[in-house]
């Protein structure tokens, strides 16, 4: 049989997009998964779209909080109700192509990999493609990731048998990035697939799209998470901002 798949989910005011997240999760060639949804204390529609969605396939679970804990503590408590070998993250917003999980599950099994990612495609809040693709290099670790900050979380898949139990830094932005780095600070190579396998959606009030915020958020990974000194946060700096640049180029 194959492996279970646990996909992380935080959910916040995502009327709009969670119906189109979730049915690109129910169409995935891959059957063996699990989709765990936290909803952040949302005050929109978006927890009785989620009520629906779950009452039509026991695969899908969900956690209302009743106090907003950021996009960090909604993950964690996803992930420590996660019961897969391999988990995935897919924002509420965002989108998978059907063949995702089939082919990652695959790439990941027969090399050997405990840390897998893809290229992706950026869409608008309507679903146009505004940019080129996302291009997933054929590996990075950790000196490379910290130069560039490639890696689309909604196309990361993780072996907890081969990494063992982790949580996301307790952060408001870059907490992704903070993860991937320290996964790979023990030495894991993180590979890519050239094939593009999701949809990310840029909207215009998260948090990713505030550019400044994003800024601010991987200077503090570098000085406070890393402990990196002054000299090197800016060299690693200037590389992650050129790098940032060129991939939409």
């Amino acid at each position: 049989m194959s492996a279970l798949v646990s996909i992380i989910t935080p959910s916040y005011n995502s009327a709009r997009f969670i119906n189109e997240c979730v049915g690109s999760v129910l169409e995935q060639t891959y059957t063996n998964w699990e989709l765990i949804i936290v909803d952040d204390a949302s005050d929109d529609n978006s927890r009785k779209l989620i009520s629906n969605i779950a009452a039509r396939d026991n695969r899908i679970k969900f956690v209302f909080l009743t106090e907003n804990i950021g996009v960090a503590g909604a993950r964690n408590i996803a992930l420590g109700k996660s019961k897969g070998r391999y988990i995935a993250f897919l924002d509420s917003d965002d989108v998978w192509k059907k063949e995702k999980l089939t082919k990652q599950i695959d790439f990941m099994q027969s090399h050997d990999i405990s840390f897998s990612f893809s290229s992706y495609e950026p869409m608008s809040e309507n679903g146009i493609e505004i940019f080129k693709e996302i291009k997933a290099p054929l590996k990075i670790d950790y000196n490379s990731f910290l130069k560039n900050t490639i890696i689309g979380c909604l196309t990361v898949v993780l072996d907890k048998h081969k990494i063992g139990d982790f949580k996301m830094p307790n952060l408001r932005t870059s907490q992704d990035m903070a993860l991937w780095l320290s996964i790979m600070k023990g030495g894991v190579v993180a590979y890519g697939i050239k094939q593009s396998l999701a949809y990310y959606r840029i909207v215009g009030e998260s948090n990713t799209s505030n550019k400044f915020k994003v800024i601010v958020g991987v200077w503090r990974i570098y000085r406070n998470e890393e402990g990196l000194g002054y000299i090197k946060s800016i060299w690693y700096f200037l590389n992650y901002a050129f790098n940032a640049v060129k991939k939409r180029i």
